[in-house]
């Protein structure tokens, strides 16, 4: 197999026990350059679980861990960064009262001069910012204007810039769209696709099927710690893709017992008429 054939994530078989929890059980999956893929599931599916492992905040109990074919044992986030693997957590790790730039750099700011002289160089810094931004597609208006006035999309959209820039391979992007309108959440999704242009794996963890499906390469589906399988567009569709995730069976059961307790709640008479039944109607909305 050839380097860029090679995932550069690969999770074998791994397992997460909190006690007497189940958090994970036996799951697997791959990442390839260039690639988004997806990790849906419900609310306590076990998202969370497998992004913290990938991540380095957790090791696994059981099952491997490769990162470009070879096997790894992170002991903090720090191991997973120095392996080119970058997480975009939900609340973004942003200071909302300083600039883009800060924001951008914050930790790791280009500098100018020497010993006491040492001091940030602004000027570079917002240079780089307006370009790793364009890079992305995004025109911002000012680096320098606080970060807390931009909106969920934008916001989301330096952070991707800011892991890009500082040597991501691997991004893992948890529920970036959860809390954005429709509008926001297709520009996040654009600079997803931004990011797949220009060869970094994204992994995309979300619960909304409407979300994954426009953008994803491949869907991992988890459902209370374990996994359903690994597809493509070609093998699941997107009605498909929501019946796994919520569970056909249950959604069913679930609409019968509402049906029988709004039949108990309002019983209609057993031979009403048609013209009974609009007086009803009448009565109800009128």
């Amino acid at each position: 197999m050839s380097a860029d054939q090679t995932p550069i994530v690969e999770a074998h078989n791994i397992s997460k026990y909190f006690g007497g929890v189940i958090a994970l059980k036996d799951v697997s999956m791959e990442l390839r350059r260039g690639e988004v893929m997806c990790l849906l599931g419900d609310n306590g599916a076990g998202k969370s679980t497998l992004i913290k492992i990938l991540s380095g905040v957790y090791p696994p109990d059981e099952g491997e861990y490769l990162v470009e074919g070879k096997v790894v044992h992170f002991a903090s986030p720090r191991d997973a960064l120095e392996h080119g693997i970058a997480t975009v957590y939900q609340d973004l790790a942003m200071i909302p009262l300083m600039s883009i730039t800060r924001n951008f750099f914050l930790g790791s700011e280009p500098t100018q001069g020497r010993g006491l002289f040492n001091r940030f160089d602004i000027r570079r810094a917002d240079a780089i910012v307006r370009q790793e931004l364009l890079n992305m597609g995004i025109d911002i208006r000012d680096p320098a204007q606080p970060v807390g006035t931009l909106s969920g999309g934008e916001r989301q959209s330096v952070a991707i810039a800011r892991a890009v820039y500082f040597g991501a391979k691997v991004l893992i992007l948890d529920e970036p769209t959860s809390a954005l309108g429709v509008k926001q959440a297709g520009v996040v999704l654009r600079y997803i696709a931004q990011a797949r242009m220009r060869g970094i794996a994204v992994i995309l963890i979300t619960h909304n099927p409407h979300h994954a499906y426009p953008i994803g390469d491949r869907f991992t589906i988890l459902k209370r710690g374990r996994s359903l399988g690994t597809f493509t567009k070609a093998e699941l569709s997107r009605n498909d893709m929501i019946q796994m995730m919520s569970g056909g069976e249950e959604l069913e059961d679930l609409e019968r017992e509402l049906r029988e307790f709004r039949e108990q709640a309002n019983p209609r008479p057993a031979e009403a008429s048609p013209q009974e039944e609009l007086s009803e109607f009448g009565e109800e909305w009128g």
